[in-house]
């Protein structure tokens, strides 16, 4: 993966063909953990009852989830189901070192099936939650990641983020491809395939739409296309270069960048494209911009005084004050759905770093030990950041919770994956 200076970040130009818009089926990214965290729950998931009969079984996927969290640590059940409609035998799961205890069932009705699930306390003997659901064969994943997330939920006193999707961009020789996937990797999916770039896809707040870059047209112009009808429509093709959008957290509309009026500058824009409103003014390069989760703020990259730095400014615009003052160069900012930390890239000793800053404290944190960190994303209950690095000379996503303790990578063999963004919380 190819580092994007500051200014290209703004400014790029290309000739482009698009080469095909339908939904295909693409190779998913394989995880490696590298990291957990010291205290975590140990939990037995039996295998569930009738699971045989789905293409996987959903016992393996909730393991998987919850033991990626890096919260939870898997006590081993054994390859026959526990009956979920049995009680437990509490004191032997005690020995054997759990402290909870899923167990669940799937029954067939016709074309189709039902999930049960039970989640017990074992110290306590007594249960936690239980749910069930209905499904087709194909969405036995869908129902999988969703125990999942009760079970995180419930333990942890968090939305789990199981359910949700990431969308990134693939670069397969000079093939491009703007990729949604499960948050795990699974079931990806390329709802755009281009002969020329595609950069900074971000998810509406709703999850039903990506806005995005292409350069199809020989240059950078923004759209914003829905993930089930595949219907997209222009936001931005202005003069000049068109790029970075960000929506706002009610969805209703998206600061952009613009050079239509001389440099890289902020505007606000309605979602449907209308109402294009200039919001920052400076003599330097205003960039990648994004909101605080009230709405009320801009969070993004200038150049103003000299250097690449971090600023904030009412999302209504006017005055602008400087976020990060450690470091020479620090760009791409996010902020955690909670407005509590800012997570970046910074410049330190020539690497590009993820970086998180405490708001109220101004205390900083190197989050990773790579050299080619970019585009940071933090999951909907901000527990975590997803990022693209470099391993191996292939561009590759990793994730690392906010506390740096829960590391991993997904990647793929024969491809580069960058510009990662992840999705809202499952509705």
């Amino acid at each position: 993966m190819k580092r994007r200076n500051f200014l290209s970040l703004c400014s790029a130009i290309a000739v482009v063909g698009l080469s095909g818009m339908a939904s295909l089926a693409h190779a998913q990214l394989s995880i490696e953990i590298s990291g957990a965290g010291a205290s975590r729950i140990p939990i037995a998931v039996g295998t569930f009852e009738g699971e045989n009969l789905l293409p996987r079984t959903i016992s393996d996927v909730v393991r998987d989830d919850l033991e990626r969290s890096g919260l939870f640590r898997r006590v081993e059940t054994g390859p026959q189901p526990i009956p979920e409609a049995t009680i437990p035998d509490f004191a032997n799961w005690k020995g054997r070192g759990a402290d909870a205890l899923a167990v669940g069932a799937v029954g067939q009705s016709g074309g189709r099936f039902e999930a049960r699930f039970r989640l017990y306390d074992v110290a306590r003997a007594q249960g936690l939650e239980g749910q069930s659901y209905a499904f087709q064969a194909d969405s036995y994943r869908d129902v999988a990641h969703r125990i999942a997330d009760a079970i995180y939920a419930k333990l942890i006193g968090e939305p789990g983020i199981f359910s949700t999707r990431i969308a990134y961009v693939e670069k397969r020789g000079q093939q491009f491809s703007l990729v949604v996937a499960d948050a795990d990797g699974a079931r990806a999916v390329a709802v755009l395939r281009s002969g020329e770039p595609i950069i900074s896809p971000t998810w509406s707040p709703d999850g039903t739409k990506l806005a995005y870059v292409s350069f199809e047209a020989k240059k950078p112009i923004i759209y914003v296309r829905d993930i089930g009808s595949e219907r997209r429509i222009v936001l931005a093709n202005f003069k000049g270069s068109n790029s970075a959008p960000a929506w706002s957290p009610d969805g209703r509309r998206l600061a952009i960048v613009l050079t239509k009026d001389g440099l890289s500058q902020l505007y606000m824009v309605n979602a449907d494209g209308s109402g294009v409103r200039r919001i920052s003014n400076s003599s330097g390069i205003d960039t990648e911009p994004t909101f605080s989760p009230d709405g009320q703020y801009i969070y993004f990259t200038s150049d103003r005084g000299g250097a690449p730095q971090i600023y904030r400014m009412s999302a209504n615009g006017g005055d602008a004050q400087r976020v990060t003052f450690e470091g020479g160069y620090n760009v791409s900012p996010r902020v955690s759905p909670d407005g509590k930390t800012l997570a970046y890239i910074s410049r330190n000793n020539g690497r590009f770093q993820l970086m998180t800053m405490d708001l109220a404290t101004q205390q900083t944190q190197v989050m990773t030990d790579s050299s080619k960190d970019e585009s940071p994303s933090f999951a909907p209950n901000g527990r975590y950041i997803l990022y693209a690095t470099e391993a191996g000379g292939r561009g590759v996503l990793s994730v690392v919770s906010v506390d740096g303790k829960t590391r991993y990578r997904l990647s793929q063999q024969a491809s580069d994956v960058r510009e990662p963004s992840w999705g809202p919380l499952a509705r």
